[in-house]
């Protein structure tokens, strides 16, 4: 049964807040495709909510513009850490919206990745053996005076990720199941806050990769636990969260559930993507369809797959397509 209510005020995520993402990212976003998804072996019709089509290749830019628009007007300036979709979302609305932003980003960021940065005006700093230490340097330039942007945890984020349901929802007739994709929680329970504000039934599900349950492992728990983190091309969906993250708090409230799928399922996924659909999607994206396959979302009603992004490296992609070519999947 579909949740009643607004959403959770105890995450700082009002009603004022998901409106004014939904107006920021209208104003400054396209609405991304949503594909009919026509493979062998399903049941219940299927679409693809492509957030590979965003303009830096992943549902992360949704987030940025919310964040960055309100606090333009604040004139402040942002700061973050992060070497992969976030940073990109980050300095697309640093530009869109004239805001400006630090990026921090680990010493041993990919040369791709810092190319693909360099071409936006922000102040790339390069600093920390890993991901933890280009966060501490992110923080500590926060505590003299910037605003931390959280790739998850941040309200204004959160709200950004929401109005992906809502396009959805313009486009599809009647009741629907979407499957997320999900790591520390930003989209799914975005998406989560966004269903419970529409008039119909909307079920939300989320997809951890095996690697990493760190959220799964916060929901039950009541509180964050450090959990181990395995190998997965699904970067996006691992990692430890926030001692204070507010996405295991909004999907406890909305009840929304959360299953995971083992890395060989989101390597054929990704390869089913590219060969039944013609999409590009990161191993992340791949987590939905992944699920699907598994039996792990209801059938009884349409099936929205979030494909997050795209951004997976070239020679992964081809290394993937050519083990189904030489084994047949």
């Amino acid at each position: 049964m579909k949740s009643s209510g607004m959403p959770p005020r105890s995450a700082g995520i009002d009603e004022h807040v998901l409106d004014h993402a939904r107006r920021a990212v209208a104003r400054h976003l396209a609405p991304t495709p949503l594909i009919p998804f026509h493979a062998a072996g399903l049941s219940v019709p299927v679409h693809l909510k492509y957030e590979g089509a965003q303009p830096t290749g992943s549902f992360k830019v949704r987030g940025a513009v919310s964040a960055l628009s309100a606090y333009a007007a604040q004139g402040v300036r942002v700061v973050t850490a992060s070497a992969g979709n976030h940073a990109l979302g980050i300095a697309h609305a640093s530009r869109l919206l004239g805001v400006d932003a630090t990026v921090v980003v680990p010493k041993n960021a990919s040369r791709a990745k810092l190319r693909a940065l360099g071409g936006y005006p922000v102040d790339l700093v390069r600093e920390g053996d890993d991901y933890d230490g280009a966060e501490r340097h992110a923080l500590a330039l926060a505590a003299q005076g910037m605003t931390y942007v959280s790739a998850y945890n941040n309200p204004y984020v959160i709200a950004g990720q929401s109005t992906l349901v809502g396009e959805v929802a313009r486009e599809l007739a009647g009741d629907f199941t979407i499957v997320v994709p999900t790591g520390a929680g930003g989209l799914v329970a975005g998406v989560a806050l966004g269903a419970r504000r529409e008039p119909r039934d909307i079920r939300v599900v989320g997809v951890e990769s095996d690697a990493c349950h760190a959220l799964s492992a916060a929901v039950a728990a009541g509180h964050v636990v450090p959990v181990p983190i395995g190998d997965t091309i699904a970067d996006g969906l691992v990692g430890n969260i926030e001692p204070d993250s507010l996405t295991p708090l909004v999907i406890r409230e909305c009840g929304t559930p959360l299953v995971y799928v083992d890395e060989a399922a989101i390597r054929r996924s990704v390869r089913e993507f590219a060969v039944s659909a013609g999409l590009v999607a990161e191993g992340s994206s791949a987590a939905a369809l992944a699920a699907l396959r598994a039996g792990l979302v209801p059938t009884d009603r349409p099936v929205v797959l979030v494909v997050s992004g795209r951004n997976i490296a070239p020679d992964l992609l081809a290394d993937l397509l050519a083990r189904q070519d030489r084994h047949g999947g």
